[in-house]
């Protein structure tokens, strides 16, 4: 692949390659496309499903774009449903491709051919990494993974949180950006909540943790950044305190 600069492809879009802020910020999961040669564009899902937290997560590409601005800082964005292939996941995660997911069968993953997944691997999981890694090639950046969660899955508790810290065992960054939230009196807020960040081969895993780069991934509840306003309201109240964190972490070093 060409060296990077802002361009969009059927796997990423990248976004201020050019800014000089000590970040990289990514979002997954922020698209619910199914590219056109992935069973011609559908997955056997109604529209309702494919606009739903099990194709994307909802609302955490806007909030990605008005935080890399924000913060001067380039970011990467997936241009794939999940559904299609995850890439916060493992290439050897068996939930790459999921079949069944919060309860809804994926009919266009139920019978999966390996050269049909070597091919979602070449096209859109493999190329969206790299962007990442060459992003990341030559800077001294703290990595941060923007998410959004859903407050209830089915037949599960309802999810109390605004938004949570998944960290992992390089709590450099992590651990000083839950004070700051914390001291937030009206967020309700969680460490590994409602996952946990300790996933091998995820995003985090693979271009944060096993290069040494301090790290967090950011979940905030759906429902709170459903709207373009609710997105920007979100990233101009988390850009201080990511600062603020960021600068904590220099302190402490």
């Amino acid at each position: 692949m060409k060296s990077i600069t802002d361009m969009t492809t059927e796997a990423f879009e990248v976004e201020g390659a050019e800014r000089k802020g000590p970040w990289l910020l990514t979002c997954d999961h922020a698209s619910n496309a199914v590219p056109g040669f992935v069973s011609g564009g559908d997955l056997g899902l109604a529209a309702a499903d494919m606009n739903r937290h099990i194709a994307y997560d909802v609302g955490a590409a806007g909030v990605t774009r008005h935080l890399a601005r924000l913060l001067d800082a380039p970011c990467v964005l997936s241009r794939f449903s999940r559904l299609v292939i995850d890439p916060n996941r493992g290439e050897d995660d068996p939930t790459l491709i999921m079949q069944l997911y919060d309860g809804t069968l994926i009919p266009g993953n139920r019978v999966l051919e390996a050269k049909e997944r070597a091919r979602r691997l070449d096209r859109l999981y493999r190329p969206y990494h790299s962007a990442v890694d060459q992003l990341l090639a030559g800077r001294d950046a703290t990595y941060v993974a923007i998410h959004s969660f859903t407050p209830q899955l089915n037949g599960r508790p309802p999810r109390p949180w605004h938004v949570t810290v998944l960290s992992t065992q390089d709590k450099r960054f992590s651990d000083p950006l839950l004070e700051r939230l914390g001291a937030e009196p009206d967020l309700c807020i969680a460490e590994n909540e409602p996952y946990t960040g300790e996933l091998r081969g995820d995003g985090v895993d693979r271009h944060a943790v096993k290069q040494g780069r301090p790290n967090a991934l950011i979940e905030i509840r759906n429902d709170l950044i459903e709207t373009a306003s609710d997105q920007q309201a979100w990233a101009e109240r988390l850009a201080p305190l990511l600062r603020a964190a960021h600068e904590d972490m220099r302190c402490d070093v």
